[in-house]
């Protein structure tokens, strides 16, 4: 039979092993904890570099947008402007001469286009105007321009977006046009604007030769999307397949209506 002092002598064992299994768990969760957090933390900053980063990136093309659309508006749509005028000046004196009519239908023609697309290069117009508008601007040039027929359908009631998220989703837009038109051989572009109380889905629907997505997915333009897609929370997709046209979807949730 144990002595009192041997059962003492245990307790008090098992009692020390019990502390410093119980210190080894609670050290054990403190430490993961704070591997955790500084494992976070490192994330967020990574995460604010690369929006920063982004954010500095978009900020210096849209300047460089903005420059360009001055140049075309000062410079070369001040020179359109002028040899405009002076044909139409030697029009009056030579009202026979029907090559100087053809000539200056093609430079007013030609100034008018230089106009909206300076216009659809400077972000001041597009927070000016909203997305709808400038967006139906966009597809108004294409159809003047008969390079396609396109299309703008708007549904529901539209909401006020954030300047900064209107000029994203439209250079998104852009994009997925530049694409349309130099890519596709598509012949009809179809856009179509579902607003709901605090959601705007945007389907842009070609009907080109279309393309297999295997290896696509990490083409530069459609990059290029995903990232601007990011900024402002929005889902995008593309489906595209031979001969069947490519469509684009975007998803933006309008942070402003909720609660």
């Amino acid at each position: 039979m144990l002595r009192k002092e041997d059962i003492f002598l245990i307790i008090y064992f098992i009692l020390v092993i019990f502390f410093l299994a119980a210190f080894t768990i609670v050290f054990f969760v403190v430490y993961q904890k704070r591997k955790n957090k500084l494992l976070q933390e490192r994330l967020e900053a990574e995460q604010r570099f690369r929006d920063e980063l982004n954010t500095a990136r978009l900020e210096i093309q849209e300047a460089t947008l903005k420059n360009v659309s001055w140049e075309l508006h000062d410079n070369i749509g001040q020179l359109l402007a002028v040899a405009s005028m002076q044909l139409k000046l030697l029009q009056k004196k030579q009202p026979e001469n029907t090559g100087i009519e053809e000539v200056h239908n093609l430079v007013s023609d030609s100034l008018t286009e230089v106009r909206a697309l300076s216009r659809s290069l400077n972000n001041e117009v597009i927070e000016k105007n909203g997305l709808v508008k400038t967006v139906q601007n966009e597809l108004d040039r294409f159809n003047r321009l008969e390079v396609l027929q396109a299309e703008l359908q708007v549904k529901g009631e539209p909401f006020q977006l954030k300047q900064e998220d209107a000029i994203i989703l439209f250079r998104i837009l852009q994009e997925s046009f530049s694409n349309t038109l130099k890519h596709s051989g598509a012949s009809q572009l179809n856009v179509l604007f579902e607003f709901s109380e605090d959601t705007l889905e945007i389907t842009a629907r070609d009907n080109g030769k279309g393309y297999e997505q295997d290896g696509v997915e990490t083409g530069a333009g459609l990059l290029n999307m995903k990232s601007r897609a990011a900024m402002i929370h929005a889902e995008i997709s593309m489906e595209s397949s031979e001969n069947t046209g490519t469509s684009l979807y975007l998803r933006y949730l309008n942070m402003k209506n909720l609660p």
